[in-house]
């Protein structure tokens, strides 16, 4: 359907494809309208689990749908031992399919509504930061006399200093580092096309002039701020980043080499961000001003990060004496 609006992009629509749009049911617009690739996928999957368990054949059968059917998946899919965080993914992906389903006049109730779900753990995100310690080490890891080094070394300061996700980091072009209001900032493209600026640390900012003048793309404003610096499959230089390769090549990479993950058990990119947040929340940043920082919808996610009470050093198990 797309395909045949793009081939007559100057061309009204005809009578045909006038009505090929009306008749597109509210559940394939939920799936359009979903903005963010990868939730797009995660929900596909988990909306098609379920419509393989309740033998839903085209997408008018989801009008039909019980709260009894929702309760039996449930009880299926907590037999499958999945994790509460994908339990409750798997129903928020259906939840928020009936919710537009319910604006759309398609059905009249979301029958998820009161089907019970794991519990979250609000108090602790999962995912392990650094200490001070670990996060000057990884800073310090990548050489000083090479591109890829110079360009590694403005990576993790800028996941480190300003807490960026990685995708963000490499949707990042060159004039999305730019100065605003006399301030060297980060134009950044988050999640559902939520932009932010961010300042950058006078650190950040002579790493990456180091990298920028010895890479020699500073003037390429359109073009990717952080490039590969080599392509073995097509020779291209000039393209953006795989998150991939930040997370393989770069993060993990450094981390293994000063020992980081030999301990610190779920490192990964988000750790990073999980630092930069935890570091700023420690040395009395609002937290607020951290949400806003990390693009984060709700402000309970950004409590996550939030150590400030249950700080190790301060544990009972420090006082105990025999």
């Amino acid at each position: 359907m797309t395909d045949l609006l793009l081939k007559n992009p100057e061309r009204a629509l005809t009578a045909k494809q006038f009505q090929q749009l009306a008749d597109v049911p509210p559940e394939l617009e939920w799936f359009a309208n979903l903005s963010s690739e990868k939730t797009r996928k995660a929900y596909q999957n988990d909306i098609r689990g379920f419509a393989h368990f309740a033998g839903i054949h085209n997408p008018a059968e989801f009008r039909i749908v019980t709260r009894s059917h929702v309760i039996a998946w449930r009880k299926t899919i907590e037999e499958k031992k999945f994790s509460d965080a994908t339990i409750r993914r798997k129903l928020s992906a259906l939840s928020s399919l009936f919710e537009y389903l319910c604006e759309k006049n398609a059905v009249t109730h979301n029958p998820v509504k009161g089907v019970k779900r794991p519990a979250a753990n609000n108090n602790e995100g999962k995912t392990p930061a650094l200490s001070n310690d670990q996060a000057r080490q990884l800073l310090e890891a990548p050489p000083e006399d090479t591109v890829k080094g110079q360009r590694d070394r403005a990576i993790l300061a800028t996941l480190l200093y300003h807490g960026l996700r990685r995708q963000e980091l490499c949707n990042l072009r060159v004039k999305d580092y730019q100065r605003r209001s006399g301030v060297m900032m980060f134009h950044v493209h988050g999640k559902r096309k939520k932009e932010r600026f961010v300042p950058v640390e006078p650190k950040t900012q002579r790493l990456i002039a180091e990298y920028l003048e010895t890479a020699g793309h500073g003037a390429d404003l359109e073009g990717a701020l952080y490039r590969p610096v080599k392509n073995n499959t097509t020779g291209d230089l000039t393209k953006s980043l795989n998150p991939r390769s930040v997370y393989r090549d770069v993060v993990m990479c450094y981390a293994k080499q000063v020992g980081i993950t030999l301990d610190t058990h779920g490192f990964c990119v988000h750790s990073l961000r999980a630092t930069a947040a935890t570091n700023a929340l420690d040395n009395k940043a609002d937290i607020a001003k951290v949400q806003e920082w990390l693009g984060h919808a709700n402000v309970s996610t950004t409590r996550l990060y939030d150590k400030r009470n249950s700080r190790p050093e301060e544990s009972p198990s420090f006082k105990v004496e025999y």
